[in-house]
């Protein structure tokens, strides 16, 4: 079917559950060569460190075979192991630092305790020999031949290149050959560190490229997922739909305790509770069309009175919600209104719609 091609890129928490899995993209060539690389440069303040020492030692132990004592004896052991500790702590940090740092670059660090988990699966023999002669194992040997390829003819390269001159060394002090030595097996660790890491490189570029490929997700997979994660669209809206009737049911409930609607005739109705314990008066219902008539039909119902005032009422409906007072600025339209509705009452004839009476305009005083 055509919804199962895997077209669709991987979503954030497909590739969160695959890291979660262990299924990360990296190349262990990447890490060991990059310790190499920077272990060569290491290496040589070690191996002196390491020399140095060693040169003492030999000292204090052919003393000590003159003066044999067994607390000199232990105090020879004690230097050498701290000599020891301390000479290749260096070289220990440096692997230690590039091997993290490594796997940082390559997608993170990550814990995945589920790759300690035994699985049945493993163990199948077909699957195995899948494996075992998949397009996995042709890029694993290709690899390898071509890194060993590499590296090999970079050494021979280094040793062709140094050869005449070690051949011809002979009336050098022992310990300049050496150095020379040392120094071309450093430059040839370094050359072909070097070449391996870009082959490195290009294995860490067919993981991702692979992994990448195994996770793609088919049309419905992300709709699937999408749903799981933020729910079912149509479930959504009927909880959503029914939320909003449930909240406007209650909304209905409260017209009738409310002391006045203020209508606009017909389009919007805004019904008003006024509390003197709870402050400024508030909306305790509101709406407009339909609802504004089934407002206006539950306050004739009610006997809830009902006052007319075009301006009012929209600026009520459009500047506040249900439960909020109303705002100061319409504290005096609003009184003006509740104290009507309470002439209304004191006369007993509150029910049914008013407008209340402007008052006069003051006359121009003359002589």
């Amino acid at each position: 079917m055509a919804d199962e091609d895997k077209t669709e890129e991987p979503t954030a928490h497909k590739k969160k559950e695959a890291r979660r899995e262990g299924q990360i993209a990296r190349s262990p060539d990447v890490s060991a060569w990059a310790g190499i690389l920077a272990s060569s440069f290491v290496l040589e303040h070690t191996g002196r460190a390491m020399m140095r020492d060693g040169r003492e030692l030999l000292i204090m132990a052919a003393a000590l075979m003159k003066h044999p004592e067994p607390s000199a004896a232990l105090g020879v052991l004690a230097k050498g192991l701290r000599a020891a500790v301390f000479d290749s702590l260096p070289l220990a940090l440096t692997l230690l630092v590039v091997g993290v740092a490594m796997t940082a670059v390559q997608g993170g660090i990550h814990l995945t305790p589920k790759k300690l988990v035994p699985k049945t699966e493993r163990l199948n023999v077909f699957k195995g020999l899948k494996r075992m002669f998949g397009p996995q194992s042709v890029w694993e040997l290709f690899k390898q031949l071509a890194k060993s390829s590499v590296v090999a003819l970079l050494v021979w390269r280094g040793i062709k290149k140094a050869m005449p001159a070690l051949v011809g060394s002979g009336h050098l002090p022992l310990e300049q050959v050496v150095g020379a030595v040392v120094d071309t097996a450093l430059s040839m660790v370094r050359v072909a560190a070097c070449a391996a890491l870009v082959l490195a490189a290009a294995d860490y570029a067919v993981q991702h490229r692979r992994l990448h490929k195994q996770l793609m997700m088919s049309h419905k997979e992300v709709t699937d997922e999408h749903k799981q994660s933020e729910g079912d669209p149509h479930l959504k809206g009927a909880i959503r739909s029914r939320a909003l009737a449930l909240s406007r049911n209650r909304m209905m409930a409260d017209v009738g305790q409310a002391d006045v609607v203020v209508v606009n005739p017909t389009h919007v109705a805004v019904a008003l509770k006024y509390d003197a314990a709870r402050g400024a008066p508030r909306v305790v219902a509101k709406g407009a069309g339909v609802i504004a008539a089934r407002i206006r039909q539950l306050a004739t119902e009610a006997r809830v009175p009902m006052v007319e005032d075009v301006p009012l009422a929209r600026a009520l409906h459009r500047s506040c919600e249900i439960g909020q007072e109303i705002p100061a600025e319409m504290y005096t339209a609003v009184a003006r209104i509740l104290a009507f509705v309470m002439s209304l009452r004191a006369r007993g004839s509150a029910a049914g719609v008013h407008h209340v009476p402007r008052p006069p305009a003051l006359a121009p005083s003359g002589r």
